[in-house]
């Protein structure tokens, strides 16, 4: 009976240690994935019109933020926000890019991302490519957008979380925002600037 009893606790150890360690782990505003993964390769190009590739990633912490330039509210809203935080990011990891990923090709020419970008930091990448290079890109890292309305006159549904990439290419957290009634999605920089820190201090 007491060796069943040790093979019992044993086998619940046992699982309890794979549940730890395959599901994602919970910060403040955060899930870290236990096991990273590589992104897909992939191409699209940044305000500069120069290719932005996985090898844009190597050595360098990227977070990435989905969005538009017509966007009326969160896109300017969540820019500002990570432009306020990013002195502290730097503070904690100076290789750290900052990504806007553009959902709308179609008016959001190169010209247009440059400026559009440059108006709240000029560091910061703001890279698009036609849908069927974007969409496959942005599936991978787990972002969702959608055209809503007619070719003349449309908006952009898109995700409001961001995506962290760690230097060596892989997809490595997810900051979601905690939605209050009334109010725009977002994400406390607070909490944002202790989860980057606890990951970067953690990665291996």
């Amino acid at each position: 009976m007491i060796a069943v009893g040790v093979m019992l606790l044993a086998i619940a150890g046992g699982i309890a240690y794979q549940k730890m360690h395959t599901e994602p782990m919970e910060l403040a505003t955060s899930y870290v994935f236990e096991q990273p993964r590589v992104l897909a390769p992939f191409t699209l190009a940044d305000q500069y019109g120069n290719a932005f590739t996985n090898q844009s990633l190597q050595g360098k912490w990227s977070l990435f933020f989905i969005g538009y330039t017509a966007c009326p509210d969160v896109c300017p809203t969540t820019l500002n926000k990570l432009a306020a935080a990013y002195p502290q990011l730097q503070k904690i990891a100076s290789n750290v890019q900052v990504v806007f990923v553009s959902a709308d090709p179609k008016r959001d020419t190169q010209a247009k991302r440059l400026d559009y970008i440059n108006f709240f930091n000029k560091d910061f990448k703001a890279v698009s490519a036609e849908h069927s290079d974007l969409f496959p890109f942005s599936r991978d890292l787990g972002f969702v957008y959608a055209m809503v309305g007619d070719d003349s006159d449309y908006q952009v549904d898109h995700s409001a979380s961001y995506v962290l990439v760690s230097p060596r290419a892989e997809k490595i957290a997810v900051f979601k925002t905690k939605p209050k009634p009334g109010q725009l999605p977002q994400i406390i920089n607070a909490d944002l600037i202790a989860d980057f820190s606890q990951i970067v201090q953690s990665w291996h």
